[in-house]
């Protein structure tokens, strides 16, 4: 592929994937205005509901922490220009969200809903808070290789990448993966808890636990001892919690 096609493509899968992230924040917040939500979807049978929701989850899940291995990244990128491995990886999260938000079975039932009008306003801040963590966080290391324009950027000027190095800048010294913090705390924050948004919040958090577990064994490949002394001394994504001795 010639060095602008690949840059182009780099460009266009970049804001696929922000048009995505932002339909995210509108299903999961399962605003009014939204065409689907996490609250509003397809109908089925409870059970029938629940076990579609989880495949879709899961189906994201296989999907976010299969692609980002080092195995993978050497097989595919034989495939594809190395220079565009992470923007296919973010092209293939743009179709998985799209399945989910298109064959989300919502489940009928509340399981909190916060009354009171001060308090719906500071979960709703909240909420925002957490969006605001995962977006701060990407730019916090690298905002453009996270989402693989860099990596466009310089094959089309025939330079090749720097070595990567550890930093631990703002929410870094907090917690290991202020990404996932954020994620956390926009599915949990809520002042309408419904059984289908928990069904997601459970799921998407025990998908944030598993996918940290396969993604440190790849900085400590990359990082070695200066990132195990930093997850001694610093929790996984809720601070103080999942240090390892």
């Amino acid at each position: 592929m010639g060095r602008a096609v690949v840059m182009l493509a780099a460009v266009a899968c970049y804001f696929a994937f922000f048009a995505a992230f932002l339909y995210l924040v509108g299903w999961v917040g399962a605003f009014e205005f939204m065409p689907t939500s996490v609250d509003d979807g397809l109908s089925a049978a409870p059970l029938t509901a629940a076990l579609i929701d989880i495949g879709l989850i899961a189906l994201f899940g296989v999907q976010h922490s299969v692609m980002a291995r080092q195995g993978f990244k050497r097989a595919w990128t034989r495939i594809i220009p190395p220079a565009l491995e992470r923007s296919f990886y973010l092209l293939a999260t743009v179709a998985v969200l799209a399945i989910m938000f298109a064959y989300w079975h919502p489940i009928e039932g509340t399981v909190w809903s916060v009354a009171n009008e001060t308090a719906r306003l500071a979960i709703w801040a909240l909420f925002f808070i957490g969006w605001g963590i995962l977006f701060i966080s990407t730019w916090l290391l690298n905002h453009f290789e996270l989402f693989g324009l860099q990596q466009a950027w310089l094959h089309m000027r025939g330079q090749g990448a720097a070595a990567p190095t550890m930093r631990t800048p703002l929410f870094y010294k907090a917690v290991r993966h202020p990404l996932y913090t954020g994620f956390f705390i926009a599915f949990w924050a809520t002042p309408d808890m419904t059984y289908s948004h928990l069904l997601a919040a459970v799921s998407f958090t025990i998908y944030i636990v598993i996918g940290i577990a396969y993604e440190e064994r790849d900085l400590l490949d990359v990082f070695g001892e200066e990132y195990a002394e930093y997850r001694k001394r610093v929790g996984a994504f809720i601070p103080g919690i999942g240090k390892k001795a």
